[in-house]
């Protein structure tokens, strides 16, 4: 055995680690609530009122508690140094035209925040548009997106404050890099969409919470036109639906101007209605193009009144489909590219060509065909990674795009599209070889007989002798795919001979849409039992071994690492539990979380009920178990999956908890779900994992 990586992994240790823990006090409440005649206990109940002074008093003291574990472990700060160190790389985001001036982001490596920077040139000398780092001392405003008017002169953004998901919308003067009195507020979930003559723009909105805004459930979001120049009390109310709570609403404007186009979605379910207005004619209606939730529909762009979508209507891969709005019914709709075998991730329309962006097997293929839907050429790509950008507008000769695989980091190209050569734009310098590190993509079988693949990623040369330590990360919910890409955190345990693997779970967005069903409802038992599968592949295969097994996931991943830690706790050595959805009986009840009823089901209906309560990670604490090393990691601030779910878990796993594992929860202050997190809280966060998982699953080196 190599020196420094056993102890830390082994029960012995665990419990030696444990011995001097006392957990502060939480107390229980007599709560009973009834479930269609199940009667369930919620004793930590009170731990859902974040503003309370004992609910602050119990933050204070876990914290107290992991931070007092945290610091006594020797090999925190070469963690943390580490990490700095290779997280000290510029990172670019692809630039895009707008009136002929480029834009993009960019971080010199350890900023806390990206800047935005424009240019009327790539060989000129940038300048800066927006430093978020200007707006907070700590670090913890961030932008949460940004509109450019249609001759680049202006710039809608907008501001979130501590990672919470509510936007303040200004407007920015490209050329003095000064805002205008425009401010819009109560705004989440939303873009701005310009108008072409460049005069306001489209956007959605909340009315301002009656509640916490932090934690009252929103529903009624309204499309609003701003108009440059007035207060947003004067904005005008596009579009609302007063029967339907939990409609929302994106706007889009085609690139010549003539059309808005809103798409009505709700819940997370990728099934759109489509309305169209005519800009072109002043005080045209809005008129129901498609008008049922019956399957995705993305606008992609127009060649004047033919609509081009991306939907997966009858194509559960995807296609692309053209509907003439002086043939709008459903039978004089047009297919131009087939569903294939490889999932239709993406669609740009560029120099007047559909290139499209295809997941095979969970990795990057971009495809270009003519505007008839004839194949053109395939688009060469480094190797296994994922590609983003490819923004642009159909008149376009250029784009850019971002390559990434899990041993390199963002890697920025220009794509000439009259000749289709990729050259690099810009290339992070690297504090590390690349080519010491190796990913392979392996396919094991699930509980049922599925097939399902999974990424392994290594230091070149680690041995299959049952004693690596492995990060086991997964996801499967919401059509999200689980791609390829660079993590400095993942780095630096490969670096000290880690397994890093990556299953793509059902649930999940890798294989379309009946990939994801096969993995939601009723049926979200499935996710859990691939990720157990996955477990049980690597141990099997000589990788790993329970004790130097770590299992990680955040928001929905949360929920996956509590459902199969309580569900096969004698599997795991580690478990990392993210900003999870823990108690799968309210999580309707806060801020957006009715939305995700589309994945999971409610517990307001008897059967699902039934499903959600089998395998809630909240509730499926038994007492006197031996669970696996826990590390809850949540923020005080998250309005999307609110603090409350970690709170109760983190609870109830430390009162059941037998055999002397540590469980332990860390709670950031000032920060959301994920999003915006300033860079020093991400290697503060990522050193303290590290050391948590160097302790528990002997991660030394």
């Amino acid at each position: 055995m190599a020196k420094g990586r056993g102890a830390g992994g082994s029960a012995a240790g665990q419990a030696a680690l444990a011995a001097a823990l006392s957990y502060p006090q939480s107390k229980t409440v007599e709560q009973t609530d009834d479930y269609h005649g199940t009667k369930v206990k919620d004793p930590y109940r009170w731990l859902e009122s974040l503003d309370t002074p004992e609910t602050r008093e119990w933050v204070e003291a876990q914290n107290k508690l992991t931070f007092g574990w945290l610091d006594k472990i020797e090999i925190r700060e070469a963690m943390r140094t580490r990490l700095t160190e290779l997280w000290n790389f510029e990172k670019y985001s692809p630039p895009y035209q707008e009136g002929g001036r480029y834009f993009y982001s960019k971080n010199d490596g350890l900023q806390n925040q990206s800047v935005v920077y424009t240019t009327t040139s790539l060989a000129g000398q940038p300048t800066v548009l927006l430093d978020p780092n200007s707006l907070s001392k700590d670090g913890t405003v961030a932008l949460g997106g940004m509109s450019i008017s249609h001759d680049g002169k202006l710039m809608a953004y907008g501001i979130a404050a501590a990672g919470s998901d509510w936007q303040e919308w200004r407007v920015r003067d490209v050329a003095t890099g000064q805002d205008l009195p425009d401010v819009l507020k109560w705004i989440k979930f939303s873009g701005a969409a310009w108008t072409k003559d460049n005069k306001g723009f489209y956007y959605g909105r909340f009315d301002e919470p009656k509640g916490k805004e932090f934690e009252s459930v929103n529903y009624f979001q309204k499309l609003y036109y701003h108009r440059l120049g007035t207060t947003q009390d004067k904005d005008t109310l596009v579009y609302e639906s007063k029967e339907h709570k939990d409609w929302q609403f994106s706007p889009t404007v085609t690139d010549d101007g003539k059309y808005l186009i809103i798409t009505v979605a709700k819940g997370t379910d990728d099934k759109y209605r489509i309305l169209v207005q005519d800009l072109s004619q002043p005080g045209s209606k809005l008129v129901e193009l498609i008008n049922n939730f019956d399957a995705e529909y993305t606008f992609i762009d127009n060649d004047g009144p033919v609509l081009w979508f991306k939907t997966d209507l009858n194509a559960p891969r995807g296609k692309i489909i053209a509907i003439d709005l002086r043939k709008p019914t459903q039978k004089d709709w047009k297919e131009l590219i087939p569903q294939s075998a490889d999932n239709l991730a993406g669609v740009s329309v560029l120099n007047n060509l559909f290139v499209a962006r295809y997941l095979k097997d969970a990795y990057a293929q971009v495809k270009v065909f003519d505007l008839s839907g004839k194949f053109v050429r395939d688009l060469p790509l480094p190797g296994i990674g994922s590609v983003g950008g490819f923004g642009g507008k159909r008149s376009d000769k250029e784009t850019f795009y971002a390559y990434t695989s899990f041993n390199t980091p963002a890697t920025i190209y220009r794509l000439d599209l009259t000749n289709f050569a990729s050259t690099v734009f810009k290339q992070p310098q690297l504090k590390f070889n690349p080519a010491d590190f190796e990913t392979k993509q392996i396919f094991y079988t699930s509980k049922d007989g599925t097939r399902v693949p999974m990424f392994v990623s290594s230091k070149k040369g680690v041995k299959a002798d049952g004693n690596n330590p492995t990060y086991l990360y997964g996801y499967g919910g919401f059509n999200i795919p689980i791609t390829p890409g660079f993590s400095v955190f993942e780095l630096v345990m490969m670096e000290r001979g880690a397994i890093i693997a990556k299953p793509n779970l059902r649930g999940g967005g890798e294989y379309g849409e009946d990939w994801h069903k096969a993995g939601t409802k009723l049926r979200k038992q499935n996710v859990f039992d691939d990720f157990i599968a996955a477990a049980e592949w690597l141990i099997k295969s000589k990788w790993t071994q329970p004790k130097r097994l770590a299992i990680a996931g955040g928001s929905n991943g949360g929920l996956l690492v509590g459902a199969t830690m309580t569900q096969r706790p004698e599997l795991f050595g580690a478990a990392l539990p993210a900003v999870g959805v823990m108690d799968m009986l309210r999580f309707h009840k806060f801020t957006i979380g009715w939305e995700w009823i589309d994945d999971y089901g409610s517990s307001d209906n008897a059967e699902e009920f039934k499903a959600l309560h089998r395998y809630s990670p909240y509730h499926n604490i038994k007492a006197g178990t031996t669970y696996p090393a826990t590390l809850v990691t949540t923020a005080d601030h998250d309005d999307r999956v609110v603090p409350g779910h970690s709170f109760k878990f983190a609870a109830a796993l430390q009162a059941a908890q037998s055999g002397g594992a540590p469980v332990l929860i860390r709670i950031e202050v000032r920060a959301g779900h994920g999003a915006g997190k300033p860079t020093s809280k991400r290697i503060a966060e990522a050193a303290d994992v590290l050391s948590f998982l160097s302790k528990t699953i002997g991660l030394n080196g």
